[in-house]
């Protein structure tokens, strides 16, 4: 995926994979990650860091039109720059995107996934805090550490 500078605005590629690393733009070697802000994603986009990532990854299903998702809007955003370095937030488009959407039952938005090695580990409809979102990520990294999956 492509990385824009926040520095100097050069555009660098970059593997999903290292989206948690240290990584340092290839012009200015300003440092390009953790990513603070919420990445909008495309299909292409999308299956890259969901198969790459090795943290959790939180999926907004959003649309303009939608008023819930745009009062949302603001917390995934304190979610994406609260969890920079532990997750990665993404957004997605539904009405670019449907079959995205799709893929995942998405029926009604805002929507919200949490995936961690390709895989839903939960789901819920509707607009939530920071404070929850952040929670979903934290738990999901958890049970990632613990042997097998589990909590405890």
């Amino acid at each position: 995926m492509i990385v824009a500078c926040p520095s100097c605005r050069q555009r660098n590629r970059v593997r999903a994979a290292d989206l948690d690393g240290a990584l340092r733009c290839g012009r200015c070697k300003t440092a390009l990650t953790p990513i603070v802000a919420p990445i909008d994603a495309d299909p292409e986009t999308f299956d890259e860091i969901v198969a790459g990532a090795r943290v959790p990854v939180l999926v907004d299903f959003w649309a303009a039109w939608c008023g819930p998702c745009r009062m949302a809007a603001p917390e995934v955003a304190r979610t994406a720059a609260a969890t920079a370095g532990r997750a990665l937030v993404v957004k997605v488009d539904t009405e670019r995107h449907p079959e995205l959407a799709a893929r995942y039952r998405v029926e009604s938005i805002p929507n919200f996934i949490v995936l961690h090695q390709g895989r839903l580990v939960h789901q819920h409809a509707g607009a939530v805090s920071a404070a929850d979102l952040t929670r979903w990520l934290d738990a999901a990294g958890r049970a990632r550490r613990t042997p097998h999956g589990t909590s405890g």
